[in-house]
């Protein structure tokens, strides 16, 4: 009976080292930074239920956002494209401005070398008639034009007649005579041609001709 307690006695003392052991080798490790294994278990991983969802609703806000800069992108590019019309607008009405009052000294000019003095030494029309191709030329650059007249048929969109003559030898409603010069800016009505018109002889079927002055821009 007492070796039995003795043996007893034994197996708990050793019990209690080996525990005593653990316990200082586990705070020797926590002293040195050592992480146990226990404590590398993988931690469990979560999805949301409804990840697809979730992922759609990213995709379509995606594509909301690009279909707005899209959007903003057109907005911009027809603004300025606005902006750019206006501008060009603005200068070729101002430019219609000044052009229309220069014609009437153009006129002035044209008729002066038309009908030339003799007694004029001819050095002062050549000087006269290079002054008149310059300015035609900077005119021009400008986007000024002749509204055509002799030999075409009369257009009452660019011509206004103002005299008809029976002319047999011409087509009818053809101009055979330019009164006064009309010009076009840049493919619009700046005035239009004065002309003389040939008509069919009487007794014929010719239309009955617009007086009426064509409107110019």
């Amino acid at each position: 009976m007492h070796m039995e307690h003795e043996k007893e006695s034994l197996v708990r003392t050793r019990a209690e080292g080996s525990e005593a052991a653990a316990e200082d080798r586990a705070n020797q490790d926590a002293a040195a930074g050592v992480v146990p294994p226990d404590s590398f278990a993988p931690a469990a991983v979560t999805e949301p239920a409804d990840w697809a969802a979730a992922q759609q609703k990213l995709l379509a806000e995606k594509q909301e956002l690009y279909d707005r800069l899209l959007r903003k992108q057109a907005e911009l590019e027809n603004f300025r494209k606005r902006m750019q019309r206006e501008k060009e607008d603005f200068l070729q009405h101002a430019n219609a401005d000044l052009i229309r009052a220069l014609l009437p000294s153009l006129d002035g000019i044209e008729r002066a070398l038309q009908h030339r003095d003799p007694g004029v030494p001819e050095q002062f029309y050549q000087g006269m008639e290079l002054i008149y191709r310059q300015l035609l030329e900077v005119l021009s650059r400008a986007g000024l034009s002749p509204v055509k007249t002799v030999g075409q048929i009369f257009d009452p969109h660019v011509h206004q007649v103002l005299e008809t003559v029976e002319a047999p030898q011409y087509r009818d409603q053809e101009i055979v005579e330019e009164l006064q010069r009309g010009y076009k800016l840049k493919q619009r009505l700046l005035r239009p041609a004065i002309v003389k018109v040939a008509i069919a002889p009487r007794g014929g079927n010719s239309p009955v001709l617009s007086e009426k002055p064509p409107k110019s821009n």
